[in-house]
């Protein structure tokens, strides 16, 4: 059980005909000893619980909380309890989880997941990372590196944007000449490193034409309020 749970929210694919689980936001950032919410729509599904999972990188996720709109009580997994999880409804379809007097501990990713039983399968949202600090955060910090020579030889080429930043957890997008880039995009998790903080990796395939014509591109990335953003394009960088 536990061996499909992991493969169902490492892969979080959508399939055709299954409803979407949408959570919002996908970052939260608050001190130690704040309150942190996060929400969870169940899209189509109306009639099942809302279940969370709080999964820590590299770890087994585990059991926070389910709850149905209709119940009376919230059953917890081993290790939560109320008052300090507690999971709410604004409707039969929208739930918020909320974290008391949260701890650098509760530091995770959390995930919603629902039974939609017209095709009997469950469903995952995407995620919301929840980082907990005893002061601000600082803006993560970015270098974007251009395409080698070599790889202009062929039709596609790389680049790589490389954050360092204070915690594991992160967005990274792209833009090309200002609007998102929806594809060709492969970030790794956060590695931690000597000096206590945390890389990660993005690279972004792009097509060799687009950068011999001087096409902008933005490597973006997000630690809850603080965002860094750096730019590159072909007539800014030192050629070989």
């Amino acid at each position: 059980m536990l061996v499909t749970l992991c493969a169902l929210i490492t892969v979080l694919a959508s399939v055709s005909g299954v409803t979407v689980v949408t959570q919002k936001p996908p970052v939260v950032s608050v001190r130690k000893g704040e309150t942190a919410t996060m929400d969870c729509n169940l899209g189509t599904v109306t009639n099942d619980p809302a279940y969370w999972y709080k999964q820590i990188p590299g770890g087994s996720p585990q059991h926070v909380v389910r709850f149905r709109h209709s119940w009376s009580s919230q059953y917890y997994g081993s290790g939560f309890s109320s008052p300090k999880f507690t999971c709410t409804h604004q409707s039969t379809t929208d739930y918020r989880l909320i974290i008391k007097n949260v701890e650098e501990g509760d530091s995770a990713v959390y995930y919603c997941k629902t039974w939609d039983s017209s095709v009997n399968e469950y469903t995952f949202g995407q995620g919301t990372k929840l980082i907990v600090t005893s002061s601000s955060l600082p803006p993560p910090v970015l270098t974007v590196f251009p395409p080698s020579s070599a790889e202009l030889q062929s039709d596609t080429a790389s680049l790589v944007c490389l954050s360092s930043q204070s915690v594991p957890f992160a967005d990274v997008s792209w833009l090309a000449a200002g609007s998102p880039v929806s594809s060709g995009i492969s970030t790794s998790t956060a590695v931690q490193r000597p000096d206590q903080t945390y890389q990660i990796s993005s690279s972004l395939t792009i097509q060799t034409s687009d950068w011999n014509m001087n096409k902008v591109y933005t490597c973006k990335v997000s630690l809850a309020s603080q965002t860094s953003e750096k730019t590159i394009k072909k007539s800014e960088c030192p050629t070989e």
